[in-house]
């Protein structure tokens, strides 16, 4: 079964030219002409990704991530900005709202197919694992209940603690903050830092995660319990 890519674009145009693409790649795609009804798809349909332009009449590509960001079964799925507003607030205001990625208009067709690849198989394999936890789990409830042998094969996943060792005190109070939603200055003001010794140690946080972005880092490390 394809996966299902929700678009929210009021030009029609941008709209239809990025669903005859991913369609031609394989995916299912939803169309929004507006915010409001992007919202509505996300509930109705559960799209796997959704591409929102920023400059929506009515919601906002903003309010509309924020607004899903609010529900914890939709907290992880990956968000992808299209915008003609490509300034570095505009930017942080994206990533602080819960994009993965902020891609400005004009966009190659071939890149956002990358992009919406790439983030897919992020979200297929964390999902795929968290299943297989959950398999588990529901195993060894029901061995101990029915008192049959309980399943001796734990699928790895790393220990919080363990992850956690490999940070130093600093880099866990800066992911703390990252995962309230603070910029760098805010961090800094916090922590008594400047933004760019909070960004050294966000580059530090990346490198020992294996992620290539904040979206990526976040998301890292809700699904191995190192933040709420």
């Amino acid at each position: 079964m394809p996966l299902t890519v929700l678009i929210a674009e009021d030009d029609e145009g941008t709209r239809l030219s990025l669903c005859d693409y991913l369609e031609l790649e394989g995916y299912s795609v939803l169309m929004a002409s507006h915010g409001e009804m992007a919202l509505q798809q996300v509930f109705s349909h559960q799209p796997q990704l959704i591409i929102t332009d920023v400059g929506m009449p009515g919601l906002d590509g903003y309010s509309l991530v924020q607004k899903v960001r609010q529900f914890p079964a939709f907290r992880l799925l990956p968000v992808i900005f299209l915008t003609a507003h490509n300034q570095t607030q505009d930017r942080i205001r994206g990533y602080q709202m819960g994009c993965d990625l902020y891609l400005p208009k004009p966009f190659e067709l071939t890149e956002v197919g990358a992009i919406v690849r790439n983030l897919l198989e992020r979200s297929q394999l964390i999902q795929s694992a968290w299943i297989q936890q959950v398999a588990l789990s529901t195993a060894q409830q029901r061995a101990m209940q029915t008192g049959e042998p309980s399943p001796d094969i734990t699928p790895w996943s790393p220990d919080p603690s363990e992850l956690m060792a490999d940070f130093t005190t600093r880099e866990q109070d800066v992911l703390a903050l990252l995962s309230d939603g603070l910029s760098n200055s805010q961090i800094g003001d916090r922590l008594f830092l400047s933004p760019r010794t909070v960004e050294k140690y966000v580059s530090s946080l990346l490198r020992k995660t294996e992620t290539s972005n904040r979206s990526e880092l976040l998301r890292f490390a809700i699904s191995h319990h190192l933040v709420p």
